[in-house]
């Protein structure tokens, strides 16, 4: 008897078996960052504080420890953007419209710029209105803080201690 040997052939291999699902990237940008961008923008905007304390108290954290009064950021990860709304104080003779216009445009422009994520709705809530008096002293006192955390770094930087 002669036994016949059959021929089987390995099955071809399934490509879809070796098909790897698509790779998710997830980044998460805490409201800390959301805050100091807005921040740093509304540095550069004359005639606003802060609804307390001053600019340069804000963004070393003196004061609060939950995150900075008058700022708040609200992420849609669904749709990759964010809500801003911003509370502040104006001073007396500035056009509030046009004010506003400006803070909305560089927070906007800032905050796409260093996260990629576009920006829905920046809502620009006046609070209160200071007088021209207030307004240097706020303007003053930030400037001399900011001369002296700028003098202070460079002096930290190039420190010959090793």
């Amino acid at each position: 008897m002669q036994e016949k040997k059959s021929s089987a052939k390995p099955n071809p291999l399934d490509m879809r078996e070796l098909e790897l699902p698509e790779t998710v990237f997830i980044r998460d940008v805490e409201n800390r960052v959301f805050q100091g961008i807005v921040l740093q923008s509304l540095s550069k905007i004359s005639g606003i504080a802060l609804l307390e304390g001053n600019f340069i108290d804000s963004i070393f954290n003196k004061g609060s420890t939950e995150g900075v009064k008058g700022i708040f950021a609200e992420q849609d990860n669904k749709h990759q953007s964010v809500s801003i709304k911003i509370e502040v104080n104006i001073r007396y003779g500035e056009q509030i419209p046009q004010k506003a216009d400006e803070i909305q445009t560089k927070v906007a422009e800032d905050i796409t710029k260093l996260t990629g994520l576009h920006v829905s709705c920046v809502h620009v809530v006046f609070k209160d209105v200071i007088s021209e008096t207030d307004a240097a002293k706020i303007n003053h006192t930030s400037k001399e803080d900011a001369l002296k955390i700028s003098e202070a770094s460079v002096e930290e930087e190039y420190s010959e201690e090793f």
